[in-house]
């Protein structure tokens, strides 16, 4: 398996975007180009859950990554870990139990290391679905730390780690 543990993988990141957050520079048209490209494959990630486009959902992946799920948070074991695209189907697929989802990102911070990158990444996913007939609704808290790579001049995820800070579950009167 290719992931190494969660907090030994990442660590250093947290430190780099520490620091990062303190220096203001100057960047590079190409460097410009590189973030606004890792923030539209993060958008494009949340936009095909929303849209269950699992094919173009994957697409966003290289072939042989890796995708874990951390659904007790940072720190714990992960509950489940995919290796390779094709197994992210099942996964993708899984958001079809609900209505409707709605992933609202926020802030994200990236570390780039010419064609390979790292992040961090915040989202609120809304998950609409009804049990024994009533409506509820499921309020994901998320973080993505994640590794990118750069090939043929395209981002794509490496390394996916999805951590789950925390979740609600409350009735909802949307239809």
């Amino acid at each position: 398996m290719k992931t190494k543990p969660l907090e030994t993988n990442l660590g250093g990141l947290q430190g780099r975007i520490g620091s990062y957050m303190t220096q203001h520079h100057s960047v590079t048209p190409d460097e410009a180009a590189d973030r606004l490209a890792l923030r539209e494959l993060f958008d494009a990630y949340a936009h095909c859950a929303d849209r269950r486009d699992a094919t173009g959902q994957k697409a966003l992946f290289l072939e042989d990554c890796t995708f874990a799920v951390y659904m007790g948070g940072e720190g714990t074991e992960p509950t489940s870990v995919i290796n390779g695209r094709e197994g992210l189907t099942p996964v993708f697929d899984d958001l079809n139990q609900y209505a409707a989802t709605m992933h609202f990102n926020g802030q994200n911070t990236v570390v780039l290391d010419g064609d390979r990158a790292t992040g961090e990444s915040y989202t609120i996913a809304h998950h609409l679905f009804t049990v024994d007939g009533e409506r509820k609704l499921m309020v994901a808290y998320l973080r993505y730390l994640d590794t990118f790579a750069k090939v043929d001049g395209s981002w794509f995820f490496d390394e996916r780690n999805l951590i789950v800070d925390w979740a609600e579950t409350r009735g909802s009167s949307a239809t």
